[in-house]
């Protein structure tokens, strides 16, 4: 069935989640991504164009929405790191990250078009409960706000990255366990890379 077009009103609500989608041969495809909340059963997915989630949802309408609390994997995903141990879903055709504290599985309910990043509604069918949320530290919040940073080379200024990473660093060298430490290597790496390339 073609999803319906309608508007909807985003939520501020933002979960930090890696969302795991796959082609219609079974490959797939791992993302870090911010997903708004819509309803107790109703999330917004928001994939830029192109993009390979945007595209594997249109053709399979599903997806797999991961509460991860290791931020390697998000660091990994922009790191062209995205070998992660999966398995299969439960009620959908789908794969779950091995090393995620829950998850949920999503069928796309409805789109609401736009040239930059459609709105693709979801409904949660099936949500599995792993181990519990022993909570976050300031460096896991550090090596977030740091992928997202480095996510937007491309837009910022490198002065404004590099301010509000001197910033992150000071929760990180404080609080890091070696998990912590390992993603912000990778990240600081592919900084001064593209810092490097920006530079005349």
């Amino acid at each position: 069935m073609t999803p319906m077009l309608r508007c909807v009103k985003v939520s501020s609500m933002i979960q930090e989640t890696i969302i795991i989608t796959q082609n219609t041969t079974g490959k797939a495809h791992i993302a870090p991504m911010g997903i708004h909340v819509e309803q107790a059963d109703e999330i917004i997915i928001l994939p830029f164009r192109p993009s390979t989630t945007l595209d594997n949802m249109l053709a399979t309408q599903t997806a797999v929405v991961n509460y991860c609390d290791d931020v390697r994997i998000f660091a990994g995903c922009l790191t062209g790191r995205r070998d992660w141990p999966l398995h299969a879903a439960e009620k959908i055709s789908g794969q779950v990250l091995q090393n995620t504290l829950a998850h949920s599985e999503v069928e796309l309910l409805s789109i609401e078009e736009d040239p930059i990043r459609p709105k693709l509604i979801c409904k949660i069918v099936h949500t599995v409960n792993h181990r519990p949320f022993m909570g976050f530290n300031r460096a896991q919040f550090a090596v977030l706000e740091a992928a997202i940073l480095v996510s937007r080379l491309d837009w910022l200024p490198l002065e404004k990255i590099q301010a509000e990473l001197d910033y992150c660093r000071i929760g990180l060298t404080k609080t890091a366990g070696t998990r912590e430490l390992e993603a912000w290597g990778w990240l600081m790496d592919l900084f001064a890379q593209k810092a490097a390339e920006q530079t005349p």
